[in-house]
């Protein structure tokens, strides 16, 4: 990597200006940090500038700690577990997020075209059960490789409708905007004569047809779970729709807060949203070792 003054003037990129001044020892993770200075501008700077993590007092610990958070551990376990504040923990979410994020979406643009495809929603909640959230997720079948996601609010259902009304207002229902906002970005990895397989939801065929015109789609109807609550395991011998039910059952298994009968719910969107990209990449990269990827 070519050295470069942060100024990043004119005169500071001129050949001779960048000299070397010293080295220092990094006590968080015990490495020489080589240091220098612009003769033009006589700034000092390291090798350690240019990393994503400057700054970054605890950036020995994020390898760990992105283990323990696709792991089924929560945040506050981890700050106890690693002897730091949980508001650490919670920023090493967001920026190991931002990471990987650039890291799936490298991946998913040079993976081969999909020709069978099944998608569903995936339901939980931010704060209380009557704000219930859904995870649109898309995956590959056979290979169990998670083509992508999306995150949407949902009102209410069943006996908690008119209270959940009554006390947080209207709850505008964004699961069709996610759904074609999740089709609209794998649309360039799905062939066009896609096979794509999902349950009976009245509502799917519409958004396939739009945006996969030339695709099959087969539908089958929903079973009962295998165990009370557990929706994604199926009490069949035969699940058509395995690969999508099993992924999710594993979303659920080790992101702590999908978990079932929990007290770790999420509490603002977007931190749902990075948990699971990590989870994604985790996924993808180290459980299923996807064979597809260039």
């Amino acid at each position: 990597m070519r050295v470069q003054c942060p100024t990043k003037s004119i005169k500071c990129t001129e050949p001779g200006n960048i000299v070397g001044y010293g080295k220092y020892y990094r006590k968080s993770d015990r490495k020489i940090i080589q240091r220098y200075k612009c003769t033009h501008c006589l700034k000092h700077f390291s090798s350690a500038t240019y990393a994503d993590e400057v700054h970054q007092n605890k950036r020995h610990l994020n390898n760990s700690i992105l283990k323990q958070l696709i792991s089924g551990v929560s945040q506050r376990r981890i700050a106890r577990l690693f002897g730091i504040h949980m508001l650490t923990v919670s920023r090493k979410l967001k920026f190991l997020a931002e990471k990987i994020r650039a890291e799936n979406f490298k991946q998913r643009s040079e993976h081969t075209k999909i020709i069978e495809l099944q998608f569903d929603d995936l339901e939980t909640f931010e704060h209380t059960k009557m704000k219930p959230l859904s995870i649109t997720l898309a995956v590959e079948k056979h290979t169990r490789y998670i083509v992508g996601f999306e995150v949407s609010r949902m009102p209410a259902k069943g006996l908690l409708a008119k209270k959940a009304v009554k006390k947080y207002g209207y709850r505008k229902d964004e699961r069709k905007e996610a759904r074609e906002r999740l089709f609209r970005r794998i649309i360039k990895i799905v062939s066009k004569t896609c096979l794509i397989e999902s349950d009976e939801n009245p509502h799917y065929p519409e958004s396939v047809k739009a945006y996969f015109p030339s695709s099959q789609h087969e539908t089958f109807k929903g079973k009962r779970g295998c165990v009370t609550g557990q929706g994604e395991l199926k009490a069949t011998s035969w699940d058509p729709l395995f690969s999508l039910n099993h992924t999710c059952a594993m979303l659920r298994a080790n992101i702590n807060r999908l978990f079932r009968k929990t007290w770790c719910t999420t509490k603002k969107l977007q931190p749902l949203i990075d948990h699971i990209e990590l989870y994604v990449w985790y996924h993808n990269n180290v459980l299923i070792k996807d064979p597809s990827t260039k």
